[in-house]
């Protein structure tokens, strides 16, 4: 079943030069993968340890595959020492971005 637009509003919004993307991150998953839903964030497992930036990067390349865009592409813009964080997905459009994260989330991450 397909992930509608309206699901993931509040978790993305388009900012100067990109999207924001609203995150609930749980880091030191079994499985690097979007996760689903959270209220207003988007929930992302990720394998590497919430140390020293690890799953920051994990999650900004993730969200970079998934939207496909470049990894330099992708940042935590805020909470980069917290599970919930906002990362920036410069230079892409909102509906692109929608597009994609549905995809993703049809396909169970």
């Amino acid at each position: 079943m397909a992930t509608s637009g309206a699901e993931l509003d509040g978790v993305l919004s388009a900012t100067g030069g990109g999207v924001l993307v609203r995150v609930k991150v749980l880091a030191g998953s079994s499985r690097t993968k979007v996760a689903g839903v959270l209220g207003d964030r988007l929930k992302v497992a990720v394998s590497a340890a919430a140390e020293g930036g690890k799953a920051n990067r994990a999650v900004c390349e993730l969200l970079a595959r998934v939207v496909g865009v470049a990894k330099r592409d992708t940042v935590v813009a805020t909470g980069k020492a917290q599970p919930l964080k906002t990362v920036k997905i410069m230079g892409a459009k909102l509906c692109d971005v929608t597009k994609r994260l549905g995809e993703a989330l049809s396909r169970g991450g």
